[in-house]
């Protein structure tokens, strides 16, 4: 059964939308970019710290959206190459100045990745994972286009907030309507199991919630004060070279 065709394109009214993840991020695009996100706020910087120096490596933006991630890895000085299956999201990234060095590829992440096995030094996906249904058979995609001597980092919307009935969602603007793109509900074990069964081992695992700073910045985060929102792991090729010793960056 496709995508398509396990949802409903349309909801009882004052209920949310529920779209097919492509078809909810195309709409997500225009105003992707400007939303109170406190998620992203939460994120961003932290990612960039367990990614460490890029300058010179190749890096993969798998599920790249409007290029938040591969713009600042280009400018610093990496080869990257990003992915998304939204064609509204990558045109807003590829509009962007900054991006001109950035391959961009359109592609469905849900299926074998486009790349030769071991091609990038970093791979970096953020924000992804709830809309994957096949946890295990993704990461051994993540796994097996990185570098043996390379690493992985993921962030993900923490299990957490499915207990409030949070998901990735927006207002459409053309609509007015809560509208979510199709996720799923993985459990923080889902994920770590996943993980080890793709033949990665956690270098870094950190769960991140809204602190009164945050709070403070993003009005959208106040009612979760407290919670935890974001969970970042970094990972490693099983049988790697050992990361043991290199420095974590406070999160």
């Amino acid at each position: 059964m496709s995508e398509k065709d396990r949802i409903a394109p349309t909801s009882p009214s004052g209920e949310a939308m529920i779209l097919p993840t492509r078809a909810g991020y195309d709409r997500w695009a225009e105003i992707y970019d400007a939303e109170d996100n406190p998620l992203i706020q939460l994120e961003e910087t932290r990612v960039r710290g367990l990614l460490g120096e890029v300058a010179g490596l190749a890096v993969a933006d798998i599920g790249c959206g409007t290029g938040r991630h591969a713009r600042p890895l280009a400018l610093a000085g990496a080869r990257v190459t990003a992915v998304d299956f939204s064609e509204a999201m990558v045109r807003r990234a590829r509009a962007k100045t900054g991006t001109e060095a950035i391959r961009f590829i359109h592609h469905d992440v849900q299926e074998p990745l486009p790349f030769p096995a071991g091609s990038f030094d970093r791979v970096v996906c953020c924000l992804v994972v709830e809309h994957i249904p096949n946890l295990e058979a993704f990461f051994r995609e993540l796994k097996r286009i990185c570098r043996p001597a390379g690493w992985v980092v993921v962030s993900g919307l923490h299990p957490a907030m499915l207990l409030r009935g949070i998901q990735a969602r927006f207002t459409d603007p053309a609509t007015g309507r809560e509208t979510r793109p199709l996720g799923y509900p993985h459990q923080f074990s889902d994920y770590v199991m996943a993980v080890l069964r793709a033949g990665l081992d956690f270098d870094h695992l950190s769960e991140h919630a809204v602190d009164d700073e945050l709070a403070a910045r993003s009005e959208r985060a106040r009612k979760y004060l407290g919670w935890p929102l974001l969970f970042l792991m970094r990972l490693v090729p099983r049988n790697s070279v050992s990361m043991r010793g290199r420095p974590v960056p406070p999160l």
